[in-house]
């Protein structure tokens, strides 16, 4: 793809440019890797490593555009675009580039700390059973209609993200359902992009590794609505006390949605099993495969989207009604001698609480609830000993084991995580820093109608140790030890 560079150009940001704007332009980069002749290199100053140091080598490399934040010592025939943000002018510029994509799809962004990654899929998924044609930027994959794309971040980079829209554009999508995540509002990856509409479905504890502290993380949500346009829609959870404070100083239509307040789309929950879940929804009564509390917080968003965008309400719950779980998010799996299993994506102790509410719901007569969950490493520290004690409250059993500890000691991880428990409960803790053991031995501890869950990795087919991903699917290692226990 080429491009002038004067044609890219963008008015907010840009504070000076010394030389010529005539120049053809092959690609925009912030990876001083892949800068060369053709490219726009873009110095930003990221958490690890400052771009701005590698200014000489991409101009050595042959690179005749640089974006800087800083003054730079440039020879004749190398231009120089002064701004005051380079990340944010990279995603402003990303848009022009690929002829703004996002104009021409109707793009749905879903932020909380719970229940993006579900109801973007559940949206794309809804959509498609209605025979539209869509794309789905998710943490589990990326998809243009069938074509599944493998995902690395949450929220792509600019770059990235803009070239899958325009890709979405070049094979007839009309609409797009992605997850914006609190990282991407605060590092400008979203910047200049076009939203129809925004969803927010909660916030809790979560990411403080990164934000700091939680009003940080509560204004990097908010700051995805405030960019809303007038004509765009805001869709919150008024459930949430902090769904209030998404919609103020927000230009975009405001509306609700609830299973307890009262709010613009409204729930029931009439029955909660394991065959699924029957709600009143929008006051017509729909049945779904979906499990718990949180996917009827989930269901309604996602009704709540589809009739803001104009579908109909019948061809909506009958698409809701075939919907089938996302993958590692609360998906289950029964031996032969009874025993189910549940993988899910739970990292956060509210994550945790609600899935470990709704076993507890929906569990028969003395069933025993064993669960097994760690913590990331190089993650927020605050939230490991209040999963710990979450688990213990809510489960018969606990074991304690590794999650991906990246560059951490997990026996370290699993002791900081003990320290949340009770002298009196750490009777029923056990410690197992080797995963597939630790799953392992919930399964021997468990008896007939006992329900295990394996909790925090979800989707994930890695563990993540030392640098290494090795090989590592929870739900295909349970489903592997329930078949040997038919032998």
């Amino acid at each position: 793809m080429k491009r002038q560079l004067e044609d890219i150009l963008v008015k907010e940001g840009i504070t000076s440019i010394e030389g010529s704007t005539a120049l053809p332009i092959d690609q925009l980069v912030f990876d001083s890797r892949k800068a060369v002749k053709g490219s726009v290199f873009f110095a930003i100053q990221g958490t690890a490593t400052d771009g701005h140091n590698f200014i000489p080598q991409v101009i050595e490399a042959g690179c005749e555009c640089i974006v800087s934040e800083r003054p730079v010592d440039a020879p004749a025939g190398v231009t120089v675009i002064h701004t005051v943000n380079s990340a944010e002018l990279l995603a402003r510029m990303a848009d022009r580039f690929y002829s703004s994509p996002s104009k021409q799809l109707k793009l749905i962004g879903v932020t909380g700390t719970n229940g993006k990654t579900t109801t973007t899929t559940l949206l794309f998924n809804v959509f498609r059973t209605m025979g539209k044609s869509c794309g789905l930027l998710s943490t589990v994959v990326n998809k243009i209609n069938d074509l599944e794309i493998p995902s690395t971040h949450t929220t792509p980079d600019p770059v990235s993200l803009n070239a899958l829209l325009a890709e979405m554009v070049s094979e007839g999508c009309t609409h797009c359902f992605m997850e914006v995540s609190s990282h991407a509002v605060d590092q400008h990856r979203v910047t200049g992009l076009h939203f129809t509409g925004g969803v927010f479905t909660n916030i809790t504890h979560d990411h403080l590794d990164y934000h700091k502290t939680f009003a940080n993380y509560i204004k990097a949500k908010k700051g995805f609505f405030d960019q809303l346009p007038k004509n765009a829609f805001a869709l919150v959870n008024a459930d949430d006390k902090n769904g209030s404070v998404m919609l103020q100083n927000s230009s975009a239509d405001r509306h609700t949605y609830a299973l307890r307040s009262p709010a613009d789309y409204r729930a029931k929950v009439i029955e909660n099993q394991f065959s699924g879940l029957v709600l009143q929804l929008d006051g017509v009564e729909v049945w779904t495969k979906l499990i718990g509390d949180f996917n009827a917080y989930n269901l309604l968003a996602v009704y709540g989207v589809c009739r803001l965008l104009g579908e109909d309400q019948t061809e909506v719950l009958t698409a809701i009604s075939r919907l089938e779980s996302v993958e590692g998010r609360f998906q289950y799996l029964n031996s032969d001698s009874g025993i189910t299993a549940i993988v899910d994506y739970a990292h956060t102790p509210d994550a945790l609480e609600n899935v470990l509410k709704t076993i507890q719901n929906i569990r028969k007569g003395s069933a025993s609830v064993i669960t097994v969950v760690g913590c990331g490493g190089d993650r927020d520290k605050d939230k490991r000993p209040k999963m710990a004690a979450i688990a213990v409250v809510k489960s018969d059993q606990v074991i304690l084991t590794s999650d991906n500890p990246r560059s951490e000691d997990p026996q370290d991880i699993i002791d900081q995580m003990m320290s949340g428990i009770e002298l009196s409960d750490q009777v029923k803790t056990l410690s197992i820093v080797d995963r597939k053991q630790a799953i392992k031995t919930a399964i021997a501890l468990a008896k007939s109608g006992d329900i295990i869950l394996i909790a925090g990795k979800g989707h994930e087919k890695y563990q993540e140790i030392k640098g290494v991903k090795h090989p590592f699917d929870d739900k295909a290692l349970a489903n592997e030890l329930f078949h040997q226990l038919q032998k």
